[in-house]
């Protein structure tokens, strides 16, 4: 099935204008809109992607869309819907390979299966569209859709791709093997960073960083009674006093050592507003590093009740410090079959941990049947946060450390290829060379909660990077060059067949 989203956002550039470490940039974009747009000759845009809710492509496209009308573009956002559950399956596992992770080979079933899906979609998305218009499909899953109507018709067709790796190893190459007939005939390609680029489309692709909006739920300023409010309202914290907002109806949930997810704030209390915190918030996806990244935070907590810290002030910080997990509800994204089980071994690893472990150790779910009240929530944790710290293995960009560099955190990251294009080690803040070695992490960990000059310099250096590179005004500047672009070139049918 097909699904026409709604972007659902009314801000407008003028709104942004408002605020005056933003109009510089506001200006800046309407000045370049007025020369592209007239390129684009009234043409619709198609945006295609998998989901709605979860993940950095869901989460930029209702402002990319919305803001994009608001400029003039006629363009619309579309979801797509499987009708056979397994196809979900199959492009995590490509999604998996390109990542370098999982066992290489797909069998003739999966390749029958993804094509016959991909016909399916197309069959439904083909009426829909003008034989002017440009139809830009992101990632994987809706890849052979935009193919088949590529094929079909000739229409203006652009693949964007937001996750790869800096290494051709047999998974990675398996993967781009069963793309590749379908991401050849493209008119155009689109990667967050040049090493994801693969052989075959090197020269006939360009690159779009990733963005946030400043003004999101999720990223804008929270002053002190509404970062309480919301904590409150999220069953994160315990009232001490009347608030002004009543409890949401979907609250955070904590896993409790008894193996319930239950409210948040039962039994061990997190203590976000008051103990040095070390955040990770993302997708439960096995290639983010959680349980190194928790075994690491224990390590430090070890270290410190050996007797290896000898600074008073710093050993009461690390004996009081929190480690906080959190991520969305996995049964609400759909195209991630693989988080329940992540989270599942999560908590089973917690569930072996002794009392005080536990105790320093939070696992979070945040509801998604709100995505205002989920971002919300995403930001306040985030501004509870002494360090943020996203570990990952593999990362196609990591939106999630964008978003806490610009609330002035200091991030440890690793050196995954799509934290690295953000964070410069030692500047914008900190870089685990080896993901899964949990030494480098807990001296890092330990060094940077030590040092509090050197976070404030962090945090500030990184939120004046995002400012310059990755604020959704350059986003949406970028993808209307390129647009305007695809649209003067005659339609082909060959795409980037030679």
């Amino acid at each position: 099935m097909i699904e026409v989203v709604e972007a659902m956002e009314n801000m407008r550039l003028s709104d942004y204008a408002g605020y005056a470490y933003l109009a510089a940039t506001v200006r800046e974009l309407k000045l370049e809109t007025q020369m592209l747009l007239p390129r684009l000759g009234g043409r619709t845009v198609w945006m295609v992607n998998s989901t709605a809710d979860g993940g950095g492509v869901a989460e930029m496209m209702p402002k990319l869309v919305g803001l994009m009308r608001d400029l003039g573009v006629k363009i619309q956002w579309v979801v797509i819907h499987p009708s056979e559950s397994a196809f979900f399956s199959l492009t995590k596992r490509i999604h998996n390979l390109i990542h370098d992770f999982g066992a290489p080979g797909f069998t003739e079933q999966e390749q029958t299966l993804y094509e016959r899906v991909s016909r399916d979609l197309a069959d439904e998305m083909q009426g829909r569209l003008g034989a002017d218009d440009i139809l830009v499909v992101h990632d994987p899953q809706p890849l052979g859709m935009g193919a088949e109507l590529k094929r079909r018709t000739g229409i203006r067709a652009i693949w964007r791709c937001h996750i790869g790796v800096d290494k051709r190893t047999p998974a990675t190459a398996s993967a781009w093997d069963f793309l590749k007939p379908h991401a050849s005939v493209f008119d155009h390609a689109v990667f967050s960073v040049p090493e994801y680029i693969p052989h075959f489309l090197v020269g006939r692709a360009g690159i779009i960083s990733p963005s946030i909006d400043p003004l999101s739920h999720k990223n804008r300023e929270l002053h002190a009674h509404k970062l309480i409010g919301i904590l409150s309202n999220a069953g994160l914290m315990t009232n001490h006093h009347p608030v002004l907002t009543s409890h949401w109806q979907h609250q955070a949930q904590r896993f409790q050592p008894d193996g319930r997810f239950l409210n948040a704030n039962t039994g061990l209390k997190i203590g976000l507003l008051f103990r040095p915190t070390v955040t990770q918030i993302s997708r439960w996806d096995g290639l983010k590093g959680w349980e190194p990244l928790m075994e690491g935070f224990l390590r430090l907590k070890a270290r410190c009740a050996q007797g290896d810290i000898k600074d008073a002030r710093h050993k009461r910080r690390i004996e009081i410090a929190r480690l906080v997990f959190a991520g969305p509800d996995p049964s609400a994204i759909q195209d991630d079959p693989d988080g329940r089980e992540v989270l599942h071994s999560l908590c089973d690893k917690y569930r072996r941990l002794n009392r005080d472990e536990q105790e320093s150790i939070a696992l979070l779910t945040l509801p998604m049947a709100s995505r205002k009240e989920n971002h919300l929530m995403v930001n306040a944790i985030q501004r509870c946060a002494t360090v943020a710290v996203q570990n990952s293995l593999q990362e196609g960009f990591g939106l999630t450390a964008t978003e806490a560099m610009w609330k002035r955190i200091p991030v440890l990251g690793s050196t995954a290829c799509g934290l690295r294009q953000q964070i410069r080690d030692g500047i914008d803040g900190r870089l685990n060379h080896d993901p899964e070695d949990t030494d480098e992490i807990a001296e890092n960990l330990n060094q940077m909660l030590f040092d509090s000059v050197g976070r404030d310099t962090w945090g500030r250096n990184a939120q004046r990077r995002v400012y310059d590179r990755f604020l959704i005004f350059k986003h949406v500047q970028e993808w209307l060059e390129r647009l305007s672009e695809t649209a003067q070139r005659p339609p082909s049918t060959t795409g980037l067949q030679r």
